[in-house]
């Protein structure tokens, strides 16, 4: 399924200083110049999502944050919760990313729990599903993510907002993309089990890992690719800016 308005969702990662937010100010001006048709996001370093919120502020680029705590407050040093990126002016949260849930353990409960955290905070959830290499290897590709989206989803996600971003772990950061045939069966696995797991038939699958200008244009005109999960080409603007406008009619040669 196809979805008629794109998400494209930056993903700093821990990367970042106050200096950085000026290609997010860049990002904002391109498309309040020209604007894009597709929905915009930059998920940034907690540190900076108050202030990006404050300057990026009248809704062309959303803020969000990369994770968040499933408690609301307590004695978690170091973590931030749901409401705290809400109070801060975040309205998306990644939760999933395949980095917490190998660098801290993270189980698909926890993701679930955090899921649950940001719909109680008002916080649109970015759910994020993907094998290793050694999984799709094995064959087990399809059947690791889609257990990963049947445990991963709370039923409390039914008619709410969020998005589930297929991230195939060992194409992060390694400028390796899956084959077209890959993608297009995974997020057709995907939509199966998002409609098996809560009825969710139109919500959208965004595709990450090692998205770039020079691949955007094939990746986001696949069936059911429903935008994408930028990392490190979100940090320039020129770049993030030439995979938004290959969201939608104006692709750059």
């Amino acid at each position: 399924m196809k979805q008629s308005v794109k998400m494209i969702v930056g993903n700093w990662k821990m990367n970042g200083l106050a200096a950085s937010l000026a290609e997010a100010e860049a990002v904002r001006d391109a498309l309040t110049a020209r604007p894009a048709s597709t929905r915009v996001g930059l998920c940034l370093p907690a540190t900076l999502i108050a202030r990006a919120a404050w300057g990026l502020k009248g809704g062309v680029v959303a803020v969000g944050g990369q994770d968040c705590h499933a408690e609301a407050s307590g004695a978690y040093t170091g973590s931030v919760s749901a409401e705290m990126l809400k109070d801060a002016g975040a309205s998306l949260v990644i939760v999933g990313h395949s980095e917490r849930r190998a660098g801290f353990g993270e189980t698909d409960a926890d993701v679930a729990a955090k899921v649950e955290a940001a719909l109680r905070a008002g916080l649109e959830p970015i759910v994020c599903v993907g094998e290793t290499l050694a999984q799709r290897d094995a064959g087990e590709a399809v059947a690791v993510v889609t257990g990963q989206v049947a445990r991963s989803l709370p039923e409390s996600l039914r008619d709410r907002a969020f998005a589930v971003a297929y991230e195939p772990v060992w194409a992060i950061g390694t400028g390796r993309t899956p084959t077209v045939e890959q993608i297009t069966e995974m997020h057709a696995a995907i939509r199966t089990a998002m409609v098996e797991r809560i009825g969710a038939t139109t919500r959208p699958i965004l595709y990450g890992g090692s998205v770039s200008p020079a691949n955007a244009a094939g990746l986001l005109v696949l069936p059911d690719v429903g935008g994408a999960l930028v990392g490190g080409a979100s940090l320039k603007a020129d770049d993030f800016l030439a995979i938004i406008r290959c969201a939608g009619t104006t692709c750059p040669a």
